[in-house]
């Protein structure tokens, strides 16, 4: 039977070769000073172009929205010459790349955005999390997050305005299209989670109320750049970063119907994919697809063979092969003729230079 990875898909306005996609993967490779997207980082993901759909790594709207250091921006004109490269670097090579918006909320610490106090749905820390700083070295230092204080309606209204020119500045920048960061405990997934919201106003309390960040942000992308070119990541059953919800079947059935509502062209699901983690329960998955007419992505701990059966069983569109395409830039290649999968360094995940980033060769047949 042959592999469903590698049946062509409509995304939008786009034909995509294949059904394999590379997840967006932070690799802090940015130019400093400024978090300038660079030739690198052009030259990485093109060597990665055969994939169906490159999503980038996530960078930042604004100087607010910085979680780690040496993650790129994309509020500047500077930002937007810098990830011209990457994209043009990866259409020359005939792929397909979306842009990751994200900004991290309570995610951060005060050195990496310009000494301010972190913005967040609510005032509460976010327990146990730590992020790296630069620490004038090579090497991160992590620091523990701090508290941040709690959005006023101004600031939620200025933010929303952050997402929609970043949303521009990505299509400026020449990405086919972008994916809003709702996931992995991020300020998207502040709102959402009930842990992490304890408003009394309307962003608080109901699902309804603490999906209503996520929808005004996505009508304001959609509205600027056509809903064709708007996809968003969404982690239900993670609790990445201290973030969790107590209803994560009904509050992300509820924001499948949403998305649906609002015809973004697809929903990337990130599954937990520590080594013990619970599978994603398939009537969740069957519950997405029932309210969700788009295309599904979903990425964790897939294999060729479970990412085929995925598809043929309908659950899902496409499938994100996160960490495995970091040693295997021809990923795609390899899967198809059975080669042998490299594995990659986890300590050049983070920072530095080419090593670890541009090193992994393609497989050569002998």
């Amino acid at each position: 039977m042959s592999n469903a990875l590698f049946r062509p898909i409509t995304l939008g306005s786009l034909l995509l070769n294949n059904r394999i996609v590379m997840p967006p993967m932070t690799r802090s490779r940015a130019s400093q000073p400024g978090n300038v997207a660079n030739d690198m980082m052009a030259t990485y993901y093109a060597q990665r172009a055969s994939a169906g759909l490159i999503v980038a790594e996530g960078t930042q709207i604004s100087e607010m929205g910085q979680g780690y250091a040496w993650t790129p921006g994309i509020y500047t004109q500077e930002h937007i010459a810098g990830w011209k490269k990457v994209t043009d670097a990866v259409h020359e090579k005939d792929g397909a790349i979306f842009a990751q918006l994200w900004h991290v909320g309570r995610v951060t610490h005060p050195d990496n955005i310009g000494g301010n106090q972190p913005i967040s749905s609510s005032a509460l820390k976010a327990e146990n999390v730590k992020v790296f700083i630069d620490n004038g070295t090579d090497a991160p230092g992590f620091v523990e997050v701090v508290e941040p204080r709690e959005m006023t309606k101004e600031d939620i209204k200025k933010v929303v305005g952050e997402y929609r020119q970043a949303a521009l500045n990505a299509i400026e920048a020449g990405f086919d299209g972008i994916e809003l960061h709702a996931a992995n405990g991020y300020l998207v997934n502040q709102f959402i989670d009930s842990e992490a919201n304890n408003r009394t106003d309307e962003y608080g309390g109901s699902i309804e109320n603490r999906l209503r960040f996520l929808g005004e942000v996505v009508e304001a992308m959609t509205d600027a750049i056509g809903t064709d070119r708007v996809g968003v990541r969404l982690a239900p059953f993670t609790s990445l970063n201290g973030t969790v919800d107590k209803t994560p079947v009904e509050t992300y059935t509820a924001a499948a119907k949403l998305l649906d509502a609002l015809n973004v062209v697809y929903v990337h699901i990130a599954e937990v994919d520590w080594d013990d983690a619970p599978d994603t329960p398939a009537e969740f998955k069957q519950a997405v697809r029932d309210a969700y007419k788009g295309v599904i992505i979903y990425a964790g701990r897939y294999n060729s063979d479970k990412a085929s059966e995925a598809i043929d069983s309908g659950l899902a569109d496409m499938i994100g092969f996160g960490r495995p395409f970091i040693a295997n830039p021809d990923l795609p290649s390899r899967i198809q003729h059975g080669y042998p999968m490299a594995e990659h360094d986890p300590n050049t995940l983070f920072g530095g230079n080419e090593k670890g980033l541009l090193d992994y060769p393609e497989y050569q047949a002998s």
